[in-house]
């Protein structure tokens, strides 16, 4: 592997590693529909705010989401409404793997 290709695969890990959390998966999911701010999101993912604050650290310095002040709170927002295509491709592969194993039981 190249220095540019291992640059590439190493840039695509970082953000990989930042979605491989269920809350941040469901924190991207919410963040789908319209921008939140910490207190929305942990009232609903059940955590405290420090705990979903990291999780949103972690999410943004991926650059996954980004942050906007508004009067006191921040509101936070995806950067990239593409990452569902992702998603979709994983449920996909979930299904698959599914209808396979039923196959086998079958």
């Amino acid at each position: 592997m190249d220095r540019h290709s291992k640059a590439l695969f190493e840039a695509r890990a970082v953000i990989v590693k930042a979605m491989a959390h269920p809350s941040r998966l469901y924190m991207l999911e919410r963040l789908k529909a319209r921008p939140h701010c910490v207190c929305e999101l942990a009232e609903l993912i059940g955590a405290d705010k420090s705990t979903v604050s990291k999780h949103l650290t972690v999410l943004k310095n991926a650059g996954l989401v980004s942050s906007e002040r508004q009067g006191s709170e921040v509101r936070y927002s995806l950067r990239m409404l593409c990452i569902h295509k992702f998603f979709s491709c994983i449920e996909s592969v979930l299904k698959m793997d599914l209808e396979e194993r039923q196959c086998l039981v079958a």
